[in-house]
């Protein structure tokens, strides 16, 4: 017996739900006004079948008589609606919900309020009186509809002139730039937005001029003034909070503005830190700027308006997603150009060869760095490639402004050396942007199978790294002048076979012009301590 109970509570919710679902409803449309929802089964009737029947009854009723008035009746099965003598339709119990407290009779008193409309509209259709009257309302509103809007076009040119105007004379004495295009666009958008709220009455207006469209009328204009209103109070709910996000960002834009003033100090250098530089300024500004704004929006995020929805939340968590997905390069370049600017590798103004690629640098920024070429060319570099090539800075190799002068010359081990090196600084001597302090230099960098590598090192101290091709055009021009006025080719031989003469440099031509041979005493300190010991002995 347990069992069998259990069983039956399991078994009555699945019935109840079966009986639902076999309940069928239909609507008893007349004149375009659902009158009444009538459910079925019932005595062998579907609800389809009592709403035709329902329909087919009323409709003969009223072509009988149109002005049949609606009266009910108590019966064994329900409320029955009558029209004049004859019956329209009964609602029975199945019609109502009787947990809500609702009777037969109250559903039927109900129902007789919207019939009675109907049938009213029903013999409006049939008039034509009546049809040419609504028609000329609807045409009135027409016409006052298209001027309403040719005033508001008109209105909104001529506002919108004004206002531009008007906006450009205020920001011109604030050196702000113009906001014309701004001014328009916000009379435009109210332009806009009064036209579609006219339109949309003008058309419910016209609309309930007719009685076969009058309901669509009323339920657009019921629509639009429940819309209307849910927005005011939705706006009117969301002030507070709104009103506090905003106090946030003000507050935050305050405390930036106050930094800002403490780091351009540094920038500028009237104010000296151990701890920052004017190169290190700019970048923590930035840092600051973004942290506050950050830490203003986290705070300021419950109190914005819709931040509790779930649609607001969903976008909070595809904007992370597209951010987590997409942002990572973008990141892995800020960083790069953060670690450029706090490790101070270079600054604006240096003369600098990134990996292939030399120039002056023009901008130092968060993703990229632009150098400009002797040639006139920008380059663009990504801070990540930066950070990955090697770096020639020839702009501090000295303190002070200027830059290094650096060339490269490959000449045959038959040259003497010493009167290679001569050469090359008799070259850098001989133009003008090369300064003699410091002295220029001449490193032998390699010896190759058939030459010897010469680097010239000098420096200028030319206040514009621009000007480094320039210089390197005039220094090379003097190296061949020079090479060309001593006899030597700047050539580097290549052999296929031994040479008949060893291509060495007998002694008596080591310090060929215009090479100089170094003094005594300099002969004294390159005496090696054997040779010194020999000639003590003899």
């Amino acid at each position: 017996m347990r069992r069998l109970g259990l069983v039956l509570l399991l078994l009555l919710p699945l019935a109840a739900l079966a009986q639902e679902t076999a309940r069928q409803s239909a609507p008893v449309v007349i004149a375009n006004r659902t009158v009444i929802v009538l459910r079925g089964p019932i005595a062998g009737y579907s609800a389809e079948e009592r709403v035709r029947g329902a329909i087919e009854r009323i409709e003969g009723a009223l072509d009988a008589d149109p002005y049949a008035q609606v009266s009910f009746e108590e019966s064994d099965t329900g409320t029955r609606v009558l029209l004049g003598e004859k019956l329209g339709f009964i609602v029975t119990r199945i019609d109502i919900d009787a947990n809500a407290g609702e009777t037969t009779m109250l559903v039927a008193q109900e129902t007789g309020k919207r019939l009675k409309r109907a049938i009213d509209e029903r013999r409006e259709q049939h008039s034509l009186r009546y049809l040419a009257t609504a028609a000329a309302y609807a045409a009135g509103a027409t016409v006052i509809y298209g001027a309403l809007l040719w005033l508001l076009a008109w209105g909104s040119r001529r506002l919108s002139g004004y206002l531009s105007v008007a906006a450009d004379e205020r920001v011109r004495k604030l050196n702000v730039g113009s906001v014309q295009v701004f001014a328009r666009r916000i009379v435009s958008l109210l332009g806009w937005l009064v036209a579609l709220t006219a339109s949309v009455w003008w058309l419910a207006f016209v609309l309930q001029q007719f009685p076969y469209t009058r309901r669509w009328g009323e339920d657009l204009q019921v629509n639009l003034v429940d819309m209307a209103r849910q927005i005011v109070l939705a706006i009117l709910g969301a002030l507070p909070g709104l009103a506090f996000a905003v106090v946030i960002f003000f507050l935050a834009r305050l405390l930036i503005r106050l930094a800002r003033t403490f780091f351009d100090r540094v920038e500028h250098g009237s104010l000296q830190l151990t701890w920052m530089d004017h190169d290190t300024a700019g970048p923590t500004r930035r840092i600051f700027s973004f942290v506050v704004w950050v830490f203003a929006l986290a705070m300021a995020y419950p109190y914005l308006p819709g931040a509790g929805t779930e649609a607001f939340k969903g976008l909070s968590v595809l904007i992370g997603l597209m951010i987590s997905l997409g942002g990572a390069s973008v990141v892995g370049l800020a960083f790069s150009g953060l670690i450029l600017m706090y490790a101070k590798i270079f600054r604006r103004g240096d003369y600098v060869r990134i990996g292939e690629n030399e120039g002056t640098v023009t901008e130092l920024g968060m993703f990229a760095t632009r150098i400009r070429s002797g040639l006139g060319e920008e380059i663009s570099i990504s801070n990540a490639t930066v950070l990955a090539s090697t770096t020639k800075n020839y702009s501090r190799a000295v303190p002070g402004t200027g830059f290094v002068v650096d060339t490269v010359v490959t000449i045959g081990y038959s040259t003497p050396w010493r009167q290679v090196e001569a050469m090359l600084k008799e070259a850098a001597r001989r133009t003008e942007e090369i300064v003699p302090k410091p002295e220029p230099i001449v490193r032998q960098t390699g010896l190759s199978d058939f030459y010897v590598e010469y680097r010239l090192i000098a420096y200028s101290p030319a206040e514009r790294p621009v000007l480094r091709a320039e210089v390197l055009h005039r220094l090379h021009g003097h190296i061949q002048d020079v090479f060309n006025e001593h006899g030597v080719q700047i050539m580097s031989p290549h052999y296929m076979m031994d040479p008949p003469q060893p291509q060495v440099v007998p002694k008596d031509k080591w310090f060929t012009p215009p090479a100089t041979p170094p003094s005594t005493t300099d002969a004294l300190i390159r005496e090696t301590p054997t040779q010194r010991g020999a000639g003590s002995n003899s």
